[in-house]
């Protein structure tokens, strides 16, 4: 097995440091304790003890359980149901080669999140399961940031724990600054939470670290969109699309920041853009059903809730969703009838309520009030740092 790796400074689009190994496959862990101190060393790096012993470490030592977290890990960064789910099962595969895998674990984790953070689980179904596999991680290996990391998004998007979810994300950033998923998950917070430059340094600093990862791309852009900068909002996700045209998150903030511009053609064209490349996701109908409410199409807006009606018993009915379209259809009491069940499902996305514009016109109703005082978002929230 011959592997070539190089290291490339892509503001200036200049090589750094490159070079080949030729191993055994049976070889593979070693060789990323090889190219870690390689790198290390021809950059004269100053790396701190522990950040040394974190760039080496061997989570396993059984070559087999690594490559299949490597494959679970190649199939989670998909985002796709399809790949969320074939990336579960590698990191499950890797568990059984290797109980005490703590990083498999927290593939295990992570996967369950993004499976609800894209509706295709339920809250109360996926998320128990990732708080097990992220607390198991913890008993095998307590500092280890991906799990902490993993915990946080729980706390945050299923507990409603502010305080509990921040601390836990400033702990994880504790153990391993670099880790641009934590970051990403930590901005989504202070997103909801109307800290939004706080938001906008860690979706910045995660670009930094991973500047080729479409979904922090799309969660930066996104964060612009809770801020109302929208057309910044609008150049980031272009930027995201630029990297993958096929990405739909990238998509869907285009839309979202083009519907609130009031570019209604555009913002329709990247919805149903973000709808057929998901497969129908209940996410994204919801937003292009909210964009035909919105764009003066109240017939094709309640197809959409049809077909979000109509699904599959075994599949998720995301309330949220049925509520982001009856609030584009002007139909407060429904929209807020929905938001009430949307919070019984603990779906994810209601720790935007206090952020997201496309309830703009319930938050003068004292139903809507109730709802941000059940999900905890009353009330200021500080930097605790």
């Amino acid at each position: 097995m011959i592997i070539q790796a190089e290291l490339v400074d892509v503001e200036k689009g200049s090589q750094l440091w490159g070079g080949q190994f030729n191993r055994k496959l049976a070889d593979v862990i070693r060789i990323q304790e090889e190219i870690s101190k390689e790198i290390s060393e021809n950059l004269r790096l100053k790396l701190s003890g522990e950040e040394r012993q974190r760039l080496t470490k061997r989570y396993t030592e059984n070559p087999e359980a690594y490559q299949l977290y490597l494959k679970g890990r190649y199939y989670w960064n998909k985002r796709t149901e399809e790949a969320l789910k074939k990336g579960l099962q590698y990191f499950n595969l890797a568990i059984g080669q290797d109980p005490g895998y703590a990083l498999a674990y927290a593939g295990v984790a992570d996967s369950y999140e993004m499976l609800v953070w894209n509706m295709v689980l339920a809250p109360r179904e996926g998320l128990p399961k990732a708080r097990a596999a992220a607390m198991k991680a913890l008993e095998i290996d307590d500092r280890l940031a991906e799990a902490r990391s993993s915990l946080a998004f729980v706390k945050s998007f299923y507990d409603w724990d502010w305080r509990g979810a921040e601390q836990e994300f400033q702990d994880t950033l504790g153990l391993s600054s670099d880790y641009p998923l934590a970051r990403q998950w930590y901005a989504m917070e202070l997103a909801a939470l109307g800290r939004h430059e706080e938001a906008l340094r860690e979706t910045e600093r995660a670009l930094q670290l991973d500047p080729l990862s479409m979904s922090i791309s799309s969660t930066t852009a996104l964060a612009f969109y809770f801020m109302r900068q929208y057309d910044v909002a609008l150049e980031q996700a272009l930027k995201t699309i630029d990297l993958d045209s096929s990405f739909y998150p990238g998509h869907f903030v285009c839309g979202c920041a083009y519907e609130q511009m009031g570019r209604w053609e555009e913002a329709l064209q990247e919805f149903q853009a973000a709808v057929e490349l998901s497969h129908r996701l209940p996410r994204f109908l919801a937003a292009l059903g909210h964009g035909w409410a919105m764009s003066g199409n109240p017939a094709e807006a309640r197809k959409i809730i049809d077909e979000l009606l109509a699904a599959p018993r075994e599949q998720y009915h995301s309330a949220y969703c049925v509520a982001e379209i009856h609030a584009g259809l002007n139909e407060s009491h429904l929209a807020l009838e929905w938001l009430q069940k949307a919070c019984d499902q603990r779906d994810t996305w209601t720790i935007f309520l206090k952020v997201h514009p496309h309830f703009d016109p319930l938050r003068s109703d004292p139903r809507f009030a109730n709802l941000l005082r059940r999900v905890g978002l009353d009330q200021e929230f500080h930097s605790s740092s």
